[in-house]
Protein backbone atom coordinates (compact mmCIF):
# COMPACT_ATOMS: atom_id res chain seq x y z
CA UNK A 1 0.00 0.00 0.00
CA UNK A 2 1.06 3.15 -1.07
CA UNK A 3 1.81 5.81 1.89
CA UNK A 4 -0.02 8.32 0.85
CA UNK A 5 -3.42 6.14 0.21
CA UNK A 6 -2.94 5.64 4.45
CA UNK A 7 -5.46 7.46 6.88
CA UNK A 8 -3.89 9.63 8.70
CA UNK A 9 -3.15 8.23 12.33
CA UNK A 10 -3.86 10.00 15.73
CA UNK A 11 -0.82 12.94 16.23
CA UNK A 12 -0.48 12.87 19.85
CA UNK A 13 1.60 16.50 19.65
CA UNK A 14 0.23 18.35 22.80
CA UNK A 15 -2.96 20.83 22.12
CA UNK A 16 -2.73 24.04 21.07
CA UNK A 17 -6.07 25.10 22.34
CA UNK A 18 -7.93 28.52 21.69
CA UNK A 19 -9.17 30.33 24.61
CA UNK A 20 -11.28 28.99 26.45
CA UNK A 21 -10.72 25.60 26.22
CA UNK A 22 -7.42 25.30 28.25
CA UNK A 23 -9.03 22.73 30.60
CA UNK A 24 -9.45 19.84 27.89
CA UNK A 25 -7.54 16.67 27.57
CA UNK A 26 -4.75 16.51 25.18
CA UNK A 27 -5.66 12.88 24.64
CA UNK A 28 -9.63 14.10 23.29
CA UNK A 29 -7.66 17.12 21.33
CA UNK A 30 -5.60 14.10 19.46
CA UNK A 31 -8.57 12.01 18.95
CA UNK A 32 -10.90 15.33 17.49
CA UNK A 33 -7.77 16.01 15.20
CA UNK A 34 -7.43 12.31 13.91
CA UNK A 35 -11.33 12.57 13.17
CA UNK A 36 -11.32 15.31 11.53
CA UNK A 37 -8.56 14.61 9.03
CA UNK A 38 -9.86 11.23 8.62
CA UNK A 39 -13.13 13.38 7.40
CA UNK A 40 -15.04 11.84 9.76
CA UNK A 41 -18.51 13.92 10.14
CA UNK A 42 -19.60 12.87 13.46
CA UNK A 43 -21.66 15.01 16.72
CA UNK A 44 -19.89 14.72 19.95
CA UNK A 45 -21.38 13.01 22.62
CA UNK A 46 -20.17 12.18 26.07
CA UNK A 47 -17.53 13.22 28.44
CA UNK A 48 -15.40 15.33 26.36
CA UNK A 49 -18.95 17.00 24.95
CA UNK A 50 -19.72 17.77 28.65
CA UNK A 51 -16.20 19.61 29.08
CA UNK A 52 -16.50 21.44 25.77
CA UNK A 53 -19.70 22.54 27.03
CA UNK A 54 -18.20 24.13 29.83
CA UNK A 55 -18.09 21.17 32.90
CA UNK A 56 -15.08 20.63 34.67
CA UNK A 57 -13.97 17.29 36.26
CA UNK A 58 -15.11 14.89 34.25
CA UNK A 59 -13.58 12.16 32.85
CA UNK A 60 -13.90 9.21 29.78
CA UNK A 61 -13.73 9.01 26.32
CA UNK A 62 -14.60 11.01 23.05
CA UNK A 63 -17.80 9.31 22.48
CA UNK A 64 -19.27 10.77 18.53
CA UNK A 65 -22.80 9.52 16.93
CA UNK A 66 -21.13 9.59 13.14
CA UNK A 67 -23.17 10.25 10.13
CA UNK A 68 -24.87 7.36 9.23
CA UNK A 69 -24.38 6.83 5.79
CA UNK A 70 -21.75 4.22 3.93
CA UNK A 71 -18.76 6.54 2.80
CA UNK A 72 -18.47 8.01 6.30
CA UNK A 73 -18.65 4.43 8.06
CA UNK A 74 -16.21 3.31 5.62
CA UNK A 75 -13.81 6.49 6.54
CA UNK A 76 -14.67 5.73 10.12
CA UNK A 77 -13.73 1.92 9.80
CA UNK A 78 -10.53 2.63 7.95
CA UNK A 79 -9.64 5.11 10.35
CA UNK A 80 -10.16 2.51 13.00
CA UNK A 81 -8.03 0.15 11.46
CA UNK A 82 -4.79 1.94 11.02
CA UNK A 83 -4.81 3.02 14.22
CA UNK A 84 -5.18 -0.34 15.57
CA UNK A 85 -8.49 -0.20 17.40
CA UNK A 86 -9.13 -2.98 20.10
CA UNK A 87 -12.55 -3.60 22.16
CA UNK A 88 -12.43 -2.43 25.37
CA UNK A 89 -13.93 -5.00 27.84
CA UNK A 90 -13.78 -5.86 31.81
CA UNK A 91 -13.74 -2.32 33.06
CA UNK A 92 -12.09 -0.80 30.20
CA UNK A 93 -8.56 -2.45 31.53
CA UNK A 94 -8.48 -5.28 28.98
CA UNK A 95 -8.56 -5.05 25.23
CA UNK A 96 -9.73 -7.54 22.64
CA UNK A 97 -9.05 -7.52 19.01
CA UNK A 98 -11.43 -6.56 16.53
CA UNK A 99 -12.02 -5.22 12.86
CA UNK A 100 -14.27 -2.76 12.65
CA UNK A 101 -16.18 -2.61 8.84
CA UNK A 102 -18.79 -0.18 8.12
CA UNK A 103 -21.63 -3.29 7.96
CA UNK A 104 -20.59 -3.72 11.98
CA UNK A 105 -20.91 0.61 12.56
CA UNK A 106 -23.91 0.23 10.65
CA UNK A 107 -25.77 -2.27 12.57
CA UNK A 108 -25.87 0.71 15.49
CA UNK A 109 -24.02 -1.36 18.41
CA UNK A 110 -22.25 0.43 21.06
CA UNK A 111 -18.19 0.33 20.52
CA UNK A 112 -15.83 0.99 23.13
CA UNK A 113 -13.06 1.12 21.71
CA UNK A 114 -9.31 1.97 22.49
CA UNK A 115 -6.09 3.26 19.82
CA UNK A 116 -3.01 2.67 21.18
CA UNK A 117 -3.47 4.73 24.77
CA UNK A 118 -7.01 7.02 23.18
CA UNK A 119 -10.36 5.86 23.99
CA UNK A 120 -13.27 6.23 21.53
CA UNK A 121 -16.64 5.46 21.76
CA UNK A 122 -19.18 4.88 18.87
CA UNK A 123 -22.64 5.61 20.16
CA UNK A 124 -25.85 4.65 18.58
CA UNK A 125 -28.98 6.05 18.28
CA UNK A 126 -31.08 5.21 21.30
CA UNK A 127 -34.17 3.79 20.75
CA UNK A 128 -36.68 6.85 20.50
CA UNK A 129 -33.56 8.87 20.62
CA UNK A 130 -32.61 11.66 18.28
CA UNK A 131 -31.90 10.60 14.62
CA UNK A 132 -28.28 12.28 13.26
CA UNK A 133 -29.74 14.58 11.31
CA UNK A 134 -31.72 15.86 14.43
CA UNK A 135 -28.52 15.64 16.56
CA UNK A 136 -26.81 17.85 14.06
CA UNK A 137 -29.13 20.79 13.84
CA UNK A 138 -29.19 20.96 17.80
CA UNK A 139 -25.44 21.04 17.84
CA UNK A 140 -22.92 23.75 18.52
CA UNK A 141 -19.94 23.93 16.68
CA UNK A 142 -16.93 25.07 18.89
CA UNK A 143 -12.93 26.17 17.52
CA UNK A 144 -10.66 24.22 19.97
CA UNK A 145 -7.80 25.04 17.98
CA UNK A 146 -7.12 26.67 14.84
CA UNK A 147 -8.65 25.27 12.17
CA UNK A 148 -10.35 22.15 14.52
CA UNK A 149 -14.15 22.82 14.16
CA UNK A 150 -16.08 20.22 16.55
CA UNK A 151 -19.85 19.58 16.72
CA UNK A 152 -21.11 19.30 20.60
CA UNK A 153 -24.65 17.90 20.80
CA UNK A 154 -27.00 20.12 22.44
CA UNK A 155 -27.25 20.03 26.07
CA UNK A 156 -30.60 18.10 26.64
CA UNK A 157 -28.85 15.72 23.81
CA UNK A 158 -25.93 15.17 25.97
CA UNK A 159 -28.24 14.34 29.20
CA UNK A 160 -30.50 12.06 26.99
CA UNK A 161 -27.36 9.94 26.23
CA UNK A 162 -25.81 10.37 29.75
CA UNK A 163 -29.60 8.60 31.00
CA UNK A 164 -29.15 5.92 27.97
CA UNK A 165 -25.43 5.34 29.14
CA UNK A 166 -26.43 4.97 32.72
CA UNK A 167 -29.81 3.20 32.42
CA UNK A 168 -29.56 0.84 28.81
CA UNK A 169 -32.86 2.60 28.10
CA UNK A 170 -34.23 6.13 26.75
CA UNK A 171 -35.91 8.43 29.11
CA UNK A 172 -39.52 8.15 28.90
CA UNK A 173 -42.41 10.52 30.60
CA UNK A 174 -45.77 8.81 31.83
CA UNK A 175 -48.57 10.68 32.60
CA UNK A 176 -50.44 9.08 35.61
CA UNK A 177 -53.18 11.62 36.28
CA UNK A 178 -56.74 10.41 34.42
CA UNK A 179 -59.07 12.34 33.35
CA UNK A 180 -61.35 11.60 36.25
CA UNK A 181 -58.59 12.93 38.50
CA UNK A 182 -57.66 16.09 36.26
CA UNK A 183 -60.97 17.15 36.29
CA UNK A 184 -61.25 16.69 39.68
CA UNK A 185 -58.44 18.95 40.83
CA UNK A 186 -59.83 21.51 37.72
CA UNK A 187 -63.62 21.72 40.22
CA UNK A 188 -61.46 22.30 43.59
CA UNK A 189 -59.35 24.83 42.15
CA UNK A 190 -62.04 26.84 41.04
CA UNK A 191 -63.80 26.12 43.86
CA UNK A 192 -60.88 27.72 46.17
CA UNK A 193 -61.02 30.50 44.34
Amino acid sequence: MLLRHRPPGIDPRPANTTKGFEHLKDEWIAVLRWLDANHVEHVLVGAAAHAIRGQTGVEGAVSIVPAPYGRNLERLSRALGSAHARQRVDGEADTAPVKMTAEKLARGAWWTLRCGKHDVDIEPRPAGGPRYQELLYEASRFELEPGLNVEVASPEDLEHFAYVRRTGVSPEIRITRGPEKAAESDRTEEEAR
